[in-house]
């Protein structure tokens, strides 16, 4: 599936679900869990059906021998999974009117249990009583059935997955902020897990909430699978979180996505399930932000928490508030979690408020500590609007128990965003791959630059070559409506500029013949430079020359619309016009997505053109402990990587012409509305009586 039927199918699946929550008196936390659990029982067919022929040939072949099996156990050996048939999708859907669909669920979920133990008592069950007794509220699950049924048979993995991260990240835009708590945006845990590069041991996280930073961790994984052929690839996930509901989800997700796990509900902050000191090779979180109902003397003993230092409050506390008296915030208590969770050369990423970088008084001494012990690796600060709940700015910290030297990497990513509606923002799969990328070049790693160039180039081609079977029948379309010498000039102009890729296309075949294999970092990131800048008159006449097409295609309808109107007949639109149009726009959009895969290119040469870590003003900066010192042991990227002042081309007289017009702009509109002003006060004394 493409991205944007991939995007359309969430939203339509999520009109359907949301559908249960308008026509029925269900709150959200009431229906989420039931509708989870029906995606559950699509993914668990989806997943059953690919591996059941060679399950019934096993059985069939095993049948009456020595070695017979039952079914169960053949398939749990294969796919880990065993989907009886009263739990498969289509038994569901076939069933009769008058069968009550919210038992069969139900059964179905028992029946599942049964033979699964890892998903012993996680499976919604109970929550689909409610459903049973009103037919409306069976026709409505009859209809989530249905609609669910949409989900394409090969959806597995990544794209199940993404379904199901969806559903849980819109369930908690309707449910909103719960104490500090709130849904982590896949791509912020895809740039952390792409940053620590999780692969082999145990990945930890302490409030795993519905396990969204196992997913990313075992996503990452599978997509560096050639990266990491050779070593131990195989990753446990082990997790606490205080809601059951949620450690059911959590439980949930990790059986959609086929990942090894032990989730367990507890409070962090006063248990420890797994002994977690020093036992982990990874941690991930984003735990609740400003928590400041932590008793002190729940974890002032507990090394855990104590290894670098308390939180505590500036004023001790009265003698009679011994024992009662909290932390000011617990966000530290977290950080120092996840630096004890570490083993000798372990690596973590937590998701923090930006307060804690800058926070003063007894933080600021456990922060020094930190910093003095060598752990922290990084900080990057998010942009705003990044998360579904809440506003609050964000920054990422990073750990790594095995540094090699003593200074910080900071990042300040602000300004690197996509922007996915009025109010949300998320970072593209480029753009995480162009942040990461600056942590693998300060480890030295730079080949991962130029194979990340590669890519770019080879997916820039890839859509370029798409894009150019859309041209001739674009050009029909042209002639049939532009039949005269300047149409049939401007097809010629179109087809002049697309024939430039053939010769780009030739550059591009050279490059990777000769490049292919080609191990001096410094020969090849010169050659794609200059591969580059070879693109970049191509895509100048392209969109200048899409841009006259399209001016002169407005032109030709302007003039249909008032060549109509002058024989007093409606000014339509010509179908033909109409479909040009639309044409053209959807030929200029792929244009701009293919020239995007060059953009990130130029926007990673133009930064380290050595293909080399360097610091970027405005963007990072590798701080040591001079650096460090100077800013008080500050751990905002902000004080590090400076701004960009970009100047905008004018004269000082220029700078102030351009003042001077917006104060006098200012004092007329100023006057207009005392006018107005006026004018409604006079209308409403006239209203009340009063003229």
């Amino acid at each position: 599936m493409t991205k944007e039927q991939h995007k359309q199918l969430e939203a339509d699946l999520w009109s359907a679900a949301d559908n249960l929550r308008a026509n029925s008196d269900l709150t959200s936390n009431e229906y989420s869990v039931p509708v989870l659990g029906l995606i559950f029982l699509k993914f668990a067919d989806n997943n059953y059906s690919r591996y059941e022929k060679d399950i019934l040939a096993e059985y069939q072949k095993l049948k009456d021998t020595r070695r017979e099996k039952e079914i169960s156990e053949i398939a749990i050996a294969k796919c880990r999974f065993y989907l009886p048939e009263s739990a498969k999708y289509d038994h569901l859907l076939k069933l009769k009117e008058e069968e009550n669909i919210a038992k069969a669920v139900r059964k179905a979920m028992v029946d599942i249990e049964t033979y699964n133990s890892d998903l012993a008592d996680t499976l919604p069950k109970d929550e689909y009583h409610r459903f049973a007794d009103s037919e409306r509220t069976q026709t409505i699950l009859k209809d989530l059935l249905k609609n669910f049924a949409n989900i394409p048979m090969d959806a597995q993995g990544d794209l199940f997955g993404r379904i199901y991260e969806y559903f849980l990240s819109a369930f908690a835009r309707t449910e909103g902020q719960k104490g500090g708590e709130f849904f982590t945006p896949r791509s912020v845990v895809q740039l952390m897990v792409s940053i620590i590069e999780p692969h082999g041991g145990e990945v930890f996280d302490p409030a795993c909430g519905s396990g969204g930073m196992f997913v990313q961790s075992d996503h990452f994984i599978k997509l560096h699978r050639k990266e990491l052929e050779g070593s131990d690839r195989g990753v446990f996930f082990s997790g606490q979180e205080k809601k059951s509901e949620t450690v059911k989800l959590a439980k949930m997700n990790l059986a959609v996505n086929g990942l090894r796990g032990d989730i367990r509900v507890a409070n962090t902050y006063y248990d420890d399930e797994f002994t977690s000191f020093g036992k982990f090779d990874y941690v991930l979180a984003n735990p609740p932000f400003n928590v400041d109902d932590v008793n002190i003397s729940s974890v002032e003993k507990d090394k855990r928490f104590n290894t670098y230092g308390i939180p505590r409050k500036k004023t001790k506390a009265k003698k009679k508030d011994a024992g009662k008296e909290a932390v000011p915030n617990a966000n530290y208590l977290w950080i120092n979690l996840f630096a004890t969770s570490l083993k000798k050369n372990g690596r973590a990423a937590l998701v923090m408020a930006n307060s804690a970088s800058d926070a003063r008084h007894s933080e600021a001494e456990i922060r020094k500590r930190l910093i003095d012990e060598n752990l922290i690796y990084g900080m990057l600060t998010l942009p705003s609007n990044m998360f579904y709940t809440v506003t609050l700015p964000a920054t990422l910290w990073f750990f790594d128990k095995g540094k090699k030297d003593d200074r910080i990497l900071f990042i300040d990513a602000r300004n690197i965003f996509t922007q996915i509606d009025r109010a949300h923002r998320e970072f593209s799969d480029e753009q995480i791959q162009n942040i990461a990328v600056i942590s693998h070049l300060r480890k030295g790693n730079r080949g991962k630059f130029v194979r990340l160039v590669d890519d770019y180039f080879k997916s820039g081609m890839e859509r370029l070559n798409e894009n150019k079977e859309m041209v001739e029948p674009v050009s029909k379309q042209l002639l049939e409506v532009l039949d005269d010498e300047t149409g049939k000039a401007t097809v010629g102009e179109l087809m002049k500029q697309w024939a430039a890729l053939d010769k780009l296309k030739l550059k591009y075949e050279q490059y990777s013949q000769k490049y292919g294999s080609e191990k001096s970092i410094e020969k090849k990131n010169k050659a794609q430079q200059q591969l580059r800048e070879a693109f970049n008159p191509f895509f100048t006449a392209l969109h200048d020359g899409l841009k006259q097409l399209d001016k002169i295609v407005r032109q030709h309808e302007k003039q249909q619309a008032e060549e109509a109107l002058a024989n007093g007949k409606r000014a339509a639109v010509d179908r033909k016009v109409k479909a040009l149009k639309e044409a053209l726009e959807e030929l200029h959009g792929e244009v701009k997505n293919a020239e995007m895969f060059y953009q990130h290119i130029h926007w990673l040469q133009e930064r380290f053109p050595n293909a080399e870590y360097e610091d970027v003003t405005g963007l990072c900066k590798l701080a040591g402990p001079a650096d460090l010192k100077e800013q008080e042991y500050s751990l905002n990227p902000g004080r590090y990587v400076g701004v960009v002042i970009e100047e905008d081309g004018k004269t000082e007289e220029e700078f102030v012409d351009e003042i001077v017009s917006h104060v006098e702009e200012f004092e007329r509109l100023t006057g207009d509305a005392h006018k107005l002003e006026k004018e409604i006060s006079k209308d409403l004394r006239i209203l009340a009586g009063e003229s």
